[in-house]
């Protein structure tokens, strides 16, 4: 791993201190489980804040770890939910309006899936358990930012109707896509100080669902160290293809492992690498086995993020095959396109979602349409051969991640964003207000 390079234009220089320039900003996170594999952006987009003029609390909402980069991770302890009997009531008493308003919302309809369901509770009993705490703290939040659009969303809002302070939220592709979104995903954008998304076209489908323009800001995910990049193998026979992501759905597994049996059959040679678990593996391996691909396809399990960059240092081709699952899921731009192309791995890639943000057709990558066996083959077998165009796209791909993939800078402009959220909540971004004295709920200790 090498450091990022130094950007020229709009660099963030080193970290402010007290008295240089705008005052520290404390912002508490809510995740649903971190940290998690999956949540690899939001590690290095904490690391990165860690270098800025921010403090940083961190809620993991559904277990998790109990620490992230030297900072203690506050977990929800169920048995809170017990202490419902004294806080909603209490609450009921002080903010009736806020609680009539979500009674109208909950029977509106029901909810899109069980799974919803049981995280809309949890977000509210969080939310109850905790809220006197949170707004009479010495260190009181300017914001609260809700990683996800789901169960850290639903506790951020009820947060931010019964201390006042403003919240923001990420918004992803599995919150707004998947059974048609969150239950109250409109309201949320509405009352949401800031909507923050890392590809064009989650923010297409926040705007349709009614985000307002104006504070739903692209901030796309990054690198704190970028992977070295290396230069292609002078002989690509067999081909080392690789496939990193979960096994469900909208990855596209079955299509791929077809276009597997299809590439053997032309008479490519080949070796190809699945990295993931999920609950199409058992069907997965059938496939594999009616295919007659058992000499081709390994299929591994989910890896370490070290792990993981061992094989893009193995692989010779990135293969994508995400699709729109029947659900409606389906990923924005995944983590593992730009993190292929910074180590120089090309990517050849299904066009959907958010991948053509980053790949441009025989530039920076390959797009391929989904059933089209003759351009998977040609794609496939162009990487292999041709040694001037594996590195053209090499190259490009590395340039592209170098200019929007940097983590430093991109938690920078987010930050600029968490300011003006925290901001229109009220808050003085020049010397540091007095804690609010909201009427003291009952205490629980512990958290």
């Amino acid at each position: 791993m090498t450091p990022l390079s130094t950007f020229e234009e709009g660099g963030l220089g080193p970290p402010l201190t007290a008295g240089s320039g705008p005052r520290t900003l404390r912002v508490t996170y809510l995740f649903t489980t971190f940290p998690l594999l999956s949540e690899t952006p939001y590690q290095r987009e904490l690391r990165a804040l860690a270098g800025l003029p921010v403090e940083l609390e961190i809620y993991s909402l559904w277990g998790g770890g109990r620490s992230f980069a030297g900072r203690p991770i506050r977990r929800f302890n169920k048995w809170r939910v017990f202490t419902l009997v004294w806080f909603l009531p209490y609450w009921l008493s002080k903010r009736p309006r806020v609680f009539a308003d979500l009674a109208k919302r909950l029977l509106r309809g029901p909810l899109p899936s069980a799974l919803n369901a049981g995280e809309t509770l949890l977000g509210l009993a969080f939310s109850l358990c905790h809220a006197g705490r949170i707004a009479r703290s010495r260190r009181r939040p300017d914001l609260i930012h809700a990683a996800w659009a789901t169960l850290p969303a639903t506790a951020a809002q009820l947060l931010q109707e019964l201390t006042d302070i403003p919240f923001s939220m990420g918004g992803h592709a599995y919150d707004v896509f998947r059974h048609g979104g969150d239950w109250d995903l409109t309201c949320k954008l509405r009352k949401a100080a800031l909507v923050v998304t890392s590809s064009q076209a989650t923010r297409r489908g926040l705007l349709d669902r009614g985000a307002p323009p104006e504070k739903t800001v692209l901030v796309r995910r990054g690198f704190d160290v970028l992977p070295s990049w290396r230069a292609p193998r002078s002989n690509r026979d067999p081909l080392r293809i690789l496939s990193v992501g979960r096994l469900v759905e909208k990855k596209g597994y079955p299509d791929q492992l077809a276009t597997y049996a299809d590439l053997r059959n032309a008479g490519l040679r080949f070796e190809a690498r699945i990295v993931g678990s999920g609950p199409l593996r058992r069907s997965l391996e059938r496939q594999i086995a009616q295919l007659a691909l058992s000499d081709h396809v390994t299929l591994l399990r989910a890896q370490p993020q070290e792990a993981v960059f061992e094989l893009y240092a193995w692989a010779d081709v990135l293969l994508f095959t995400g699709r729109v699952a029947d659900n409606g899921d389906r990923d924005g731009l995944p983590n593992v396109v730009p993190e292929a192309m910074a180590c120089g791995v090309p990517v050849v890639s299904t066009p959907v979602a958010g991948v053509p943000e980053a790949i441009e057709h025989d530039r920076t990558g390959v797009l391929v349409p989904r059933q089209s066996e003759v351009t998977w083959l040609s794609a496939l077998k162009a990487l292999q051969s041709d040694d001037g165009f594996y590195l053209e796209l090499s190259r490009a791909a590395r340039a592209w991640v170098e200019t929007h993939y940097d983590a430093r800078k991109n938690s920078g402009r987010l930050l600029t964003h968490f300011r003006v959220a925290a901001a229109s909540g009220g808050l003085a971004l020049g010397p540091r207000r007095a804690p609010a004295s909201p009427a003291r709920a009952p205490r629980v200790e512990g958290s």
